[in-house]
């Protein structure tokens, strides 16, 4: 796991240099823009909540959207990976990583949502809620970032996410990151609607498509497809 988690590291250092320039730990873009991992985190976890049903005034029998929730924590391991490395080199961050995965939660999000589990919403969203708020603070100490870290897998645990899986959907997700700054995300010009589904779900259906799932030939399958907009 040590290599995997270097490897998620390497990758998510090469998307930042492409998106923000080589500079982007200093906190600024190459186009001087201020970058903030802390309050990505805490945006992408209200998104992230956003996919239960806890709106007591709408859709009340409505269902979880378990498919975007993952997609959601996703993000925010991109961004819990770049805070961590804009303070400590790969290495130390990868201990820091490795110390605090094994870390386990009493609550568990259910992926089939009944009608019993409104009562229980509070409960059910406390992990997420309880990492926005450590992700709110301003500390930049070790102890803090081994509270950010616990908190994170402990939400990614109630979730019933492993760090296997977290692997595969950040290196997917990482392609598709990849191949929409190739193709204009910055510049405002990228599509991410294609032929009307959005481009996260075409990327799903790219990768039960692929038999050597890598790199390259998932970038490659997204290229084919991306082609084929009309």
């Amino acid at each position: 796991m040590e290599a995997r988690v270097l490897e998620m590291l390497d990758l998510q250092d090469k998307m930042n240099s492409l998106a923000s320039g080589d500079d982007w730990r200093s906190g600024v873009t190459n186009k001087g823009k201020v970058i903030n991992w802390r309050r990505t985190v805490y945006m992408e976890l209200a998104e992230a909540i956003d996919s239960l049903p806890w709106k007591h005034w709408k859709n009340i029998e409505g269902n979880i959207d378990y498919d975007n929730f993952k997609i959601e924590m996703i993000d925010i391991w991109h961004f819990v990976m770049s805070e961590l490395m804009k303070y400590y080199d790969k290495n130390t961050v990868t201990k820091l990583i490795l110390e605090n995965s094994n870390h386990r939660s009493a609550i568990k999000m259910p992926i089939d949502w009944k009608i019993e589990n409104n009562a229980q919403l509070d409960e059910i969203i406390a992990p997420f809620e309880e990492l926005l708020r450590i992700s709110l603070q301003s500390e930049n100490s070790e102890e803090y970032f081994t509270a950010f870290l616990k908190q994170f897998f402990i939400s990614l645990d109630s979730a019933s996410i492993s760090l296997d899986e977290l692997y595969e959907l950040y290196i997917w997700k990482n392609v598709l990151n990849c191949f929409r700054q190739d193709n204009g995300y910055k510049e405002g010009t990228y599509i991410k609607m294609w032929n009307g589904e959005e481009d996260n779900v075409v990327m799903q259906r790219v990768l039960a498509n692929t038999q050597n799932i890598g790199f390259q030939s998932i970038y490659d399958g997204l290229t084919a497809a991306y082609k084929e907009i009309k």
